[in-house]
């Protein structure tokens, strides 16, 4: 237990991912109110919308009034999604878009042929000019994603060589250039993910990397979004992205009940984190009225645990008035 982090960092996805996942495209003053309501929790960092092809993703195309609608709150980066440099020029020039340099990487050659168009080696190399263009504009590379890092629903079992080829990638280029390394994060893209092997892979990038920070973008696909935290945990990570209300998730994740294939839920890890002692930054209570609000917007229950039962506060409270009287 000695490895459990006295704080950890939690980048919101939901309204991206969960706008995005939904085949109905919601009004924008409903989103635009998710955010903001979002913004006064303590989040420092929210995944607002994505710059892709809006005939690929109908949900993204008002993404530029979307930004521009939101309220800027101190503190709060909001960030968007983009595959490739036409999408990063469309963020760019679009108002209240906080740029981050990403690199995306995957370890299933199957899922990047049908998510980006190429092959797995082939996105690896198009990463120099991913680079270069980041360079050219001025923005730091902060993060760098592995997807389909645990399993591939369209290619199977992913070996750990498959996710740390491209590790040892970023620790070269990196390495080469004097540049500090960014957050590798290894994503449960399909839900394949079990503790043992959140360790195995985790343990497997620090052997490669043991001065980056690993980061954690977990799916609760298959009911272990928890188990698979709190084992990150342990590990001391302490770095992770999640949705509000468990929004979100995959749409070639294979479930057979689509809206249950969420990513790890904001509000359920924060409740963990803090009844272990572990400070997230966030307002549980404003992050439930948040999920809530979802949840009003989709139309639907939605799959959020705490949002529904609540948090301890007023149990505790009702019992330590009952010791008192």
């Amino acid at each position: 237990m000695s490895d459990l982090p006295s704080a950890i960092e939690i980048h919101e996805e939901g309204p991206r991912e969960g706008f995005q996942f939904e085949k109905k495209i919601f009004p924008l003053a409903d989103r635009v109110a998710l955010v903001n309501a979002l913004s006064h929790t303590g989040l420092k960092q929210i995944q607002v919308a994505s710059f892709v092809s809006p005939k690929h993703v109908p949900q993204m195309a008002d993404s530029a009034e979307f930004f521009a609608a939101i309220e800027k709150v101190p503190g709060v980066k909001h960030t968007g999604l983009w595959l490739n440099e036409k999408g990063f020029r469309q963020a760019s020039a679009v108002k209240n878009v906080d740029l981050k340099g990403t690199l995306l990487f995957y370890a299933s050659d199957a899922f990047a042929r049908q998510n980006n168009g190429c092959s797995a080696d082939e996105m690896r190399r198009r990463q120099d000019d991913s680079i270069r263009l980041y360079d050219n504009a001025g923005i730091a590379i902060s993060s760098v994603y592995i997807m389909t890092a645990f399993g591939c629903n369209l290619q199977g079992e992913i070996p750990i060589e498959a996710v740390t080829r491209n590790v040892r990638w970023v620790m070269d280029r990196f390495g080469e250039s004097g540049r500090p390394i960014p957050a590798i994060y290894l994503a449960d893209t399909v839900g394949w993910a079990v503790p043992t092997e959140v360790e195995r892979r985790v343990g497997a990038v620090r052997e490669l990397a043991p001065t980056a920070r690993v980061g954690l973008h977990l799916h609760d696909t298959r009911g272990v979004g928890s188990a698979n935290f709190y084992a990150a945990l342990r590990m001391g990570i302490d770095l992770f992205d999640s949705s509000v209300a468990g929004l979100g998730g995959c749409p070639f994740a294979g479930h057979t009940h689509g809206t249950a294939a969420g990513n790890i839920c904001t509000e359920d890890v924060v409740f963990m984190a803090h009844e272990m002692g572990i400070n997230t930054g966030i307002d549980l209570d404003a992050l439930i009225d948040a999920a809530l609000l979802a949840e009003r917007i989709i139309g639907r229950p939605l799959g959020g645990r705490i949002m529904h039962s609540g948090s301890l506060k007023r149990f505790r409270s009702a019992a330590g008035f009952q010791n008192s009287a």
